[in-house]
């Protein structure tokens, strides 16, 4: 028996098959951080905290002619998304039913990839992270309305970042109203958008929902990590004769090794 109380649930392997990979389906385009930074884990739920390799000094050591140090270090932060869904959906599952309703499962993993995104590109102040966008050092560039300057604002996001050393290639992390503007708009002669920004770019470009207009930032790697104790799972609370109560956890926190390595671009 773990944590996640999975074996409680009135819940058959089959049920869990689905919810599985219902949850796999929904989460995995919506993780935009993972894409785009170092992922060190999962670790394991027992992962408490990340050394950051320096110390702070103590004023008073712990005796006479003793200097002493504490390590620092990067609490992991749990996050948990809650979500039910009813014992009928789930009986039907079993049945082999193809449309199942699942969008409790899908409301609760979307939340929880949005405030992953969040912290790793605008930062947790509560949790002790600081987020890609407002460790960077370069003057933030507007966007604007108009998408055909998007190329433009972006080749100056990456010229900052070569003017500091900083290689390539690059990524552009867009949020959900700056990524439909790229989709929606096509240049002189219906060259897409897209295509001019991944050349500006030399890497991905990639839908984050919870970013604020966007981030360029390097894909040298080494410059930024994503720590995750467990990754993200589901598990079991309670349930009643009605509905089974679940959740999405997982436990994470994110380090800036390398403030220069990105530009923000604000709407």
């Amino acid at each position: 028996m773990n944590h996640l109380l999975r074996e409680h649930a009135p819940i058959t392997e089959q049920g869990w098959s689905a919810i599985d990979e219902e949850a796999r389906t929904r989460l995995t385009p919506a993780l935009a951080a993972r894409r785009l930074v170092d992922f060190e884990g999962p670790h394991g739920w027992e992962r408490s905290a990340r050394s950051v390799g320096r110390v702070s000094p103590l004023e008073d050591g712990p005796g006479e002619g003793v200097s002493a140090a504490l390590r620092r270090v990067l609490a992991l932060a749990e996050l948990r998304a809650p979500f039910a869904l009813a014992r009928s959906e789930l009986r039907d599952a079993d049945r082999g039913a193809g449309d199942v309703d699942l969008e409790p499962l899908d409301r609760a993993a979307r939340a929880l990839a949005v405030a992953e995104n969040r912290a790793v590109f605008h930062g947790w102040a509560a949790a002790g992270i600081t987020g890609i966008a407002p460790a960077a050092p370069h003057e933030a560039i507007a966007l604007g309305e108009e998408c055909e300057h998007y190329p433009r604002h972006v080749a100056r996001a990456v010229q900052a970042l070569l003017d500091v050393g900083v290689g390539g290639p690059y990524a552009l992390a867009l949020g959900g109203k700056a990524y439909t503007h790229v989709l929606e708009f096509a240049e002189h002669g219906g060259y897409p958008l897209l295509e001019h920004l991944r050349e500006i770019l030399g890497g991905p470009l990639v839908w984050a929902p919870g970013v604020d207009g966007a981030v360029v930032l390097s894909q040298r790697g080494g410059d930024y990590v994503l720590d995750v104790g467990e990754d993200l799972s589901v598990g079991y609370e309670r349930h009643d004769a009605e509905r089974v109560e679940l959740y999405i956890e997982e436990s994470f926190t994110f380090q800036v090794l390398t403030a220069e390595a990105a530009v923000a671009l604000t709407l």
